[in-house]
């Protein structure tokens, strides 16, 4: 067995929408994971609150975390499938 087919990429979707007082432990809570082979999906909805730079913080300091912002509000579905397009675990 290799150890790809040991350590599988894990992709983990976060759909975020105004939601500065959680993520920054959402994303804690990830990293502490004792698996280590994944990449972390977040997609803000528009947010207007100051949920992107908590992101952009995480995401400068730990290259698995991805972030990606629509530019209007679009709702869960339309992020979701953003989401799950740009994982490739």
């Amino acid at each position: 067995m290799d150890q790809l087919s040991k350590n599988p990429l894990v992709s983990i979707v976060v759909i975020t929408y105004n939601s500065e007082k959680y993520i920054a432990q959402t994303i804690k809570s990830v990293q502490n994971q004792t698996y280590s082979n994944w990449e972390m999906i977040i997609v803000d909805d528009a947010s207007s609150d100051q949920t992107e730079a908590i992101i952009i913080e995480f995401a400068t300091a730990d290259h698995r975390i991805k972030f990606y912002k629509l530019h209007k509000n679009a709702g869960a579905g339309v992020a979701r499938n953003q989401a799950v397009s740009m994982a490739t675990g």
